[in-house]
């Protein structure tokens, strides 16, 4: 196990395995140019959600900051809610010791739907000093909390040295996962998953708060305020969809039904072969649970799910890598919903 932080990792590293690493960056970053996307200014398409003077808008405009310290984390939310839409953002997380932090950008109607909501989920899962960040991906649909649906990952690069754009794709057909228009997930809608896929009307929210009871090794290791305040800053942010009120009676069907066309046409809407061959090698050399082969949890897998040999045979039949972990359940988090997950400390991290 390599204790040395990631900023000094390059250069411990022996030369076989530089190249490697330098082979990976260029696997993740040739062949795929960026999306054509229209940013918005912060204050045209979000607010405040929490946290005070913990929410920090940049000079330009153009994004945010925000913060954790001892007192409080912070939050932002989109304006409007959205039936299907493409919600992006390029972000940077803290450094140095983050144990027991999450960051989570994500949409979800929990607010409106206390107890039939729809949520699509990055969360990234800080770390002690010395290792990187993990992150995990979700998805329910209509309260279907008892069954979640979570991915974890490692991550090609350090994401608290540069910003990474992140994006959720979601149409009535399918949901993507991106990570600089690399994708690293796709959910397929069926008529076998009924209102278990997101179909209602969701917002955007960013938040960066303590979840020392269970983001880093089940709970273990708790966040260290010494180093606080820890910051994740948000620019360039994009929000693509048909703005839609959840109760208003009679909504516009016709408008939303062009407008959702016409995401459905954009680029990013599809896996292209080659995009395709970028996200069977990212979950191949980086995923390390994932909720359809862990048997134990569902003996019978979800309907969504398709296995990939070269990806089931890297796992237990706990859904964990074959080399260790523990499988523990998530506490409640801050106005969020109980989550079943994968707390697998990794010994190759």
């Amino acid at each position: 196990m390599d204790h040395h932080p990631l900023r000094s990792f390059q250069t411990s590293l022996p030369k076989t395995l530089s190249l490697f690493f330098f082979s990976l960056f260029l696997l993740f970053s040739s062949t795929t140019s960026a999306f054509d996307l229209a940013t918005i200014p912060f204050n045209d398409g979000y607010s405040h959600l929490f946290g005070d003077g913990n929410v920090v808008r940049s000079a330009d405009g153009n994004g945010v900051q925000l913060l954790l310290d001892r007192y409080t984390g912070s939050g932002f939310i989109s304006s409007n809610m959205y039936q299907y839409g493409f919600f992006s953002a390029n972000i940077k997380l803290p450094s140095n010791n983050t144990a027991g932090i999450c960051v989570a950008f994500y949409t979800s109607n929990g607010e409106v739907f206390e107890k039939s909501h729809d949520e699509l989920d990055f969360e990234f899962l800080g770390n002690v000093a010395g290792k990187p960040w993990r992150f995990q991906t979700n998805l329910y649909g209509n309260g279907s909390t008892h069954r979640g649906r979570e991915e974890r990952y490692r991550l090609w690069f350090d994401p608290s040295r540069g910003y990474h754009r992140y994006s959720i794709l979601w149409t009535q057909k399918n949901v993507i996962f991106y990570i600089d228009e690399v994708p690293i997930r796709e959910v397929l809608r069926s008529e076998e998953m009924r209102g278990e896929y997101p179909s209602k009307p969701m917002s955007l929210y960013a938040t960066i708060w303590d979840a020392s009871n269970w983001a880093t090794s089940g709970g273990r290791y708790k966040v260290n305020y010494k180093y606080a305040p820890f910051g994740a800053e948000f620019k360039d942010l994009v929000l693509k969809g048909c703005s839609t009120d959840p109760f208003q009676e009679f909504s516009d069907i016709e408008g939303c039904a062009d407008q959702n066309t016409h995401l459905e046409a954009q680029e990013y809407a599809e896996v292209t072969p080659i995009r395709r061959m970028k996200m069977r090698r990212f979950r191949q050399r980086f995923m390390y649970y994932s909720y359809c082969y862990d048997t134990i949890r569902y003996p019978i897998p979800p309907p969504e799910c398709h296995f990939n040999l070269a990806e089931k045979q890297r796992f237990k039949e706990t859904g964990r890598l074959k080399f260790g972990g523990s499988h523990r359940r998530q506490s409640r988090r801050r106005g969020r919903n109980t989550t079943p997950v994968d707390e697998n400390d990794q010994n190759d991290m």
